[in-house]
């Protein structure tokens, strides 16, 4: 069976009785055809099935009609990460109505992803980009600049003169989960980080210091990771496997959280009677493990929704503040319990 052929502005046309200019009038929302005319014109249109061209459109008003995300990560990490897939979904709930597109490209490296806005930006793929995951004197923004592309940075833009940004300040979120566990009586904290060359790794481990000495806690171990389990899996048994073994442990990431409790259970360490395990960003994964793992909670959905909006606005030609959403909340559940005396 052949496929449906798609309707055409000459097929409406034919059956509206009318030029195919007065078509185009009427359903671009221009003047020149009557009321009961556009009416009937934009009635047959609908019932044929009739969309305008995306390509058609970019030519006429210079808009693709998307915005882009490129995620430089591992894709095996990224497939599993519900951060990603929560962002996402609230990115795609921010477009929802507005007919924008979201086009996502997964990159394994710097080259490729600047190579992916270059090529979008020669076949008018997308209006404007989301940028994530930030690095020190990242090169981006000022790619983007040249070429003429609208960026707005999802976390906290620091060094990115002209490019707005949508962000959660972490600093009160690492507050109270140190403050917590020192409360408890834990002295030997452990993190276990995303990697390193992330301004956001950084800027969470700056906070992670200051905090650490407000409370007078000893120096605590912190090992970068490249947010998968089984690197997660790794420094915990690299941890634990230590002479001065923690007593609790924040991992940047629920999946590296998740994988923790399967390394306790191995090496024998109780959780968390032994060992209390803290996840950064709450997930369904969290609640469903046993015990389940107490997490700081920000709402990834509506960080999504907001840098959404945001970018279009810029697109639109608006001038866009820097936006700061609501800080993360500690969750406590049962992962988390009083240091051993």
């Amino acid at each position: 069976m052949s496929p449906t052929k798609r309707p055409t502005i000459a097929d409406i046309a034919e059956a509206a009785g009318v030029s195919k200019g007065a078509v185009s009038y009427a359903l671009n929302g221009k003047a020149g055809v009557s009321a009961q005319t556009r009416e009937r014109v934009v009635e047959i249109a609908a019932r044929m099935g009739w969309h305008p061209s995306s390509a058609a459109r970019a030519l006429s008003d210079g808009r693709a009609g998307a915005i882009g995300l490129v995620v430089d990560r591992p894709a095996r990490v990224l497939g599993i990460e519900p951060f990603f897939m929560q962002l996402i979904s609230g990115v795609q709930a921010g477009l929802a109505d507005t007919g924008t597109a979201l086009l996502l490209q997964v990159t394994e490296d710097a080259g490729a992803e600047e190579a992916a806005y270059r090529r979008w930006w020669g076949e008018r793929r997308v209006d404007g980009v989301l940028l994530v995951d930030l690095v020190e004197d990242d090169p981006r923004p000022r790619l983007l600049g040249e070429l003429g592309l609208p960026a707005l940075v999802v976390g906290h833009a620091t060094g990115t003169p002209g490019v707005p940004s949508v962000w959660i300040d972490d600093a009160a979120a690492v507050r109270e989960t140190l403050a917590y566990l020192a409360a408890m009586g834990h002295r030997r904290i452990a993190r276990v980080a995303g990697p390193q060359r992330f301004v956001h790794t950084r800027d969470r481990g700056e906070v992670f210091e200051r905090c650490a000495a407000e409370l007078s806690l000893p120096g605590f171990a912190l090992v970068h990771t490249d947010y998968s389990g089984e690197d997660g899996a790794r420094a915990t048994r690299r941890l634990l496997s230590g002479a001065a073994r923690p007593t609790a442990i924040v991992y940047d990431n629920d999946v590296m959280a998740v994988a923790a409790l399967g390394v306790a259970q191995e090496m024998g360490v109780s959780v968390p009677a032994e060992l209390s395990v803290v996840a950064w960003d709450d997930s369904e994964l969290c609640r469903l493990v046993h015990p389940a793992l107490t997490a700081v909670h920000r709402r990834v959905p509506e960080y999504g929704e907001r840098a959404a909006a945001a970018l279009l606005a810029l697109i639109g030609g608006a001038d866009v503040p820097d936006i700061l959403l609501d800080a993360p909340l500690l969750v406590p559940r049962g992962s988390t319990a009083p240091a051993r005396r």
